[in-house]
């Protein structure tokens, strides 16, 4: 019951701690974030914590086991951290989303006491680090994703084909040079503001499991994504939208392309696009 007390308090006061960072390592698309990482190419965040015994405990069989665990519960402030600064949408990150309710934030504190411990490294000197992961897709997404995103039988067609040539595997949106940033829930927009893809095109399913959409750091990579297949079409970001910088303007010709065939709702349903960011 203590435990609970005292993780319930360190959410609280970890709620107003900045995020930095931004970063990436290989050809995944890396965001830094404290003493964490949120890698969106593969959905993972992960974070480190250190942890020493009382000085009283030195040399003695307990001296481990207090490290362990003081290393854990830093391990899940800095995931809590991490967490905090993930961005649902264009305006809103999760700690926002979380203060508006106690079940999503118990529901989010459920699922960092429930990361996965990958490393475990035990130092000279007694100190205890380990490296703790937990997964964006899955339950973290069915808790975080807006309601708006519907199972597939209730979205809407777009209108009839005009020529099967139009016909897409999947879309691939380079937003390079555009200070562009990944979300959970990010839009494309054509030049006058309307809905190209979003919450309201997709498979709450593949949303939940794949998460909305990719991202890569190389265009040439993400052509090749599975998760496009072979006829993706290829869009130029413009610039982006709102205070996140999450959603991307496309231009009205690229988004009739899109408009053009009602076969493309297919792959907008199962969130194949991959969008190319710095």
């Amino acid at each position: 019951m203590k435990s609970k007390s005292n993780f319930a308090l360190l959410m609280v006061v970890l709620l107003a701690m900045p995020l930095y960072g931004y970063g990436g390592q290989g050809q995944d698309l890396v965001e830094q974030k404290g003493k964490g990482s949120v890698n969106w190419s593969t959905g993972i965040i992960q974070a480190k914590g250190i942890g020493a015994p009382p000085e009283s405990l030195y040399g003695k069989p307990t001296a481990r086991p207090m490290a362990l665990r003081a290393a854990t519960l830093d391990a899940y402030r800095n995931i809590l951290e991490v967490v905090n600064g993930v961005r649902i949408d264009s305006t809103t990150v999760v700690k926002d989303y979380a203060v508006q309710s106690d079940i999503v934030m118990s529901k989010v504190e459920g699922m960092i006491q429930g990361a996965e411990t990958v490393k475990e490294e035990y130092l000279s000197d007694g100190t205890v680090e380990i490296t703790m992961q937990m997964n964006l897709r899955g339950g973290f997404s069915q808790i975080i994703l807006p309601e708006e995103i519907k199972p597939p039988e209730s979205i809407k067609p777009v209108a009839a084909a005009q020529s099967s040539s139009s016909v897409f595997t999947g879309m691939v949106v380079d937003a390079r040079g555009l200070k562009a940033r990944p979300a959970m829930s990010p839009k494309i927009l054509d030049e006058n503001g309307q809905e190209v893809y979003g919450s309201a095109f997709v498979s709450r399913e593949f949303a939940v499991q794949q998460g909305m959409s990719g991202y890569a750091k190389d265009l040439a990579a993400a052509l090749k994504n599975e998760r496009v297949t072979d006829k993706p079409l290829t869009v130029k970001g413009l610039r982006t939208e709102g205070p996140g910088q999450s959603d991307i303007i496309i231009s009205n010709a690229d988004a009739s392309r899109l408009r053009s065939a009602s076969e493309n709702l297919s792959f907008m349903q199962k969130c194949r696009v991959m969008i190319v960011v710095d």
